[in-house]
């Protein structure tokens, strides 16, 4: 693997009436990595819902972003990924201190919840149109729950391989087409080729390489490619947002101390400052009839 391979490849095996969505990730891994030092677990899991992000983005039309996210009483608070249309990938696990996430899901404790939420584009673009859908977590691993998902949601038979490492994450995703597409055992041969894929080979060798090694007697045809990049959708003005949202007398109160309110970006570490002497022209800019505030992640 190169190190600037960061691909979604998108595939078709004609004969055995099946898709497939192939993840690399490499550099922006890494720079999701930089923002937080993670324990072995915390780590694998987050690399994996990166690439489970990204995949999904490649299997289902998006216009906008694609998130998942988990939350559980376990010393894994929260785990949250997302990907946009464009390619951009952020992520984040927030961990009890000095604790790692539990290596089984099923370790996760009642009341953990898994979800996958769609937000594209609506007329008005202060209110996008969002979709969601839980995620059951009855497997011990974010691959198995999501191919349970996937065979529960969309009832097609469905594989799914997710790995990760202190450098790379990879993901690849098979689905049978709907309908009677492809030959009688298409998908039997596809599920057997796929069984012979390891999370260590999954994570070392490139997407084109490993989908021709895999594939190649099916008559591979690539569906086109979109690289992956690491980016942040932070901005001042959305954290004007969230302040106004708080309201002047709450913000006041966080300034106190210091003079102003200092926020940190937990996913890319960019930092924004308001002094209380902007204060006035923060505040007399909020609307009188203010819609939801948007969450910053």
């Amino acid at each position: 693997m190169t190190e600037t391979s960061d691909l979604l490849v998108r595939f078709l095996l004609p004969e055995a009436g099946v898709r497939g969505v192939h993840v690399q990730l490499a550099d922006s891994w890494r720079e999701i990595l930089s923002h937080g030092g993670y324990r072995p677990s915390a780590m694998r899991l987050l690399g994996e819902a990166c690439v489970a992000s990204a995949l999904f983005t490649g299997h289902i039309k998006i216009d906008g972003r694609l998130s998942i996210q988990l939350r559980s009483g376990s010393p894994l608070r929260t785990l949250f990924a997302e990907c946009t249309s464009a390619g951009t990938l952020r992520g984040i696990a927030q961990v009890e201190d000095g604790q790692d996430a539990p290596a089984d899901l099923s370790q996760l404790g009642e009341g953990a919840l898994l979800a996958i939420t769609i937000e594209n584009p609506g007329l008005d673009p202060r209110e996008p149109q969002r979709y969601q859908s839980l995620v059951s977590l009855q497997g011990s691993s974010l691959d198995e729950a999501f191919e349970d998902y996937f065979r529960h949601s969309e009832q097609l038979p469905t594989r799914l391989l997710l790995a990760a490492d202190g450098d790379r994450a990879a993901g690849l995703l098979l689905q049978k087409l709907p309908g009677d597409q492809g030959d009688d055992d298409g998908w039997a041969r596809a599920g057997a080729l796929f069984d012979t894929l390891g999370r260590d080979e999954l994570l070392a060798v490139a997407g084109p390489e490993l989908l021709h090694r895999l594939f190649h007697e099916e008559h591979l045809e690539t569906m086109g490619d979109k690289p992956l990049r690491f980016g942040c959708s932070c901005s001042r003005e959305r954290v004007i947002g969230m302040l106004q949202s708080l309201g002047e007398e709450e913000a006041r109160t966080a300034a106190a101390e210091t003079g102003q309110v200092d926020v940190r970006c937990e996913f890319c570490g960019r930092e924004y400052h308001f002094p209380l002497t902007e204060f006035g022209v923060l505040f007399a800019a909020t609307p009188a009839s203010q819609a939801a505030p948007e969450r910053l992640q």
